[in-house]
């Protein structure tokens, strides 16, 4: 297998992304894969991340369809503190791929995010490539959104490498023709690489 490109999600792969542990709480929800089935099919979640709705009305919204027991601002000044800095290596390793395949991050991020949290951090200025749902307009793991990465990238589907923690993004990959694997942090998605040939183990 050739791999000539390789998109990294973010959250959860490369960034240490605190809320699952808070929204499990509020929801009253007790599994990781029950939670982020419920947030990446939530209508409201889907329109903040595609960039069509207020940070106002995306909390207003959650709040009341998940019956929340805080208030939508209550909700806000948490969920902008959600995202927490790279992950211990993840530097490491993008720079240890680049030197092979040009790079590039694959996410589902919203504006807010994006201006107070990921755009502080370095790591997040050394892709080759940046695909964000809240800039594309389109979600992970709808087709659409690959349709899109693939077309901008100009490269065989097959040849393109896609690395999510989440099952539902990866089957979405897989479905639009790309080459995914799940991979939960910096140690999975360097124990994928080495598997695919794209790096070599130290």
């Amino acid at each position: 297998m050739t791999i000539d490109v390789v998109l990294f999600d973010l959250g959860g792969v490369l960034i240490d992304f605190g809320g699952v542990g808070p929204m499990k709480e509020l929801a009253g929800i007790d599994e990781d894969e029950e939670l982020w089935r419920r947030w990446l099919t939530c209508e409201w979640v889907r329109a903040f991340e595609r960039g069509q709705c207020s940070e106002d009305d995306f909390a207003t919204g959650v709040v009341a369809d998940w019956n929340l027991p805080v208030t939508p601002s209550a909700f806000l000044d948490e969920f902008r503190n959600w995202p927490r800095g790279p992950l211990a290596g993840a530097d490491e390793l993008l720079r240890s791929v680049r030197r092979v395949v040009p790079t590039g991050c694959l996410s589902n991020t919203n504006a807010l995010h994006w201006r107070e949290q990921f755009h502080r951090w370095p790591i997040l200025h050394e892709f080759d490539f940046s695909f964000l749902s809240f800039e594309l307009g389109q979600v992970k793991p709808d087709q659409e959104l690959f349709d899109a990465v693939s077309d901008a990238l100009g490269t065989a589907r097959d040849r393109v490498l896609f690395l999510d923690d989440n099952s539902l993004n990866v089957e979405g990959a897989e479905a639009a023709g790309f080459v995914a694997c799940r991979a939960q942090g910096v140690d999975e998605a360097r124990e994928a690489l080495i598997s695919l040939g794209v790096i070599t183990a130290a």
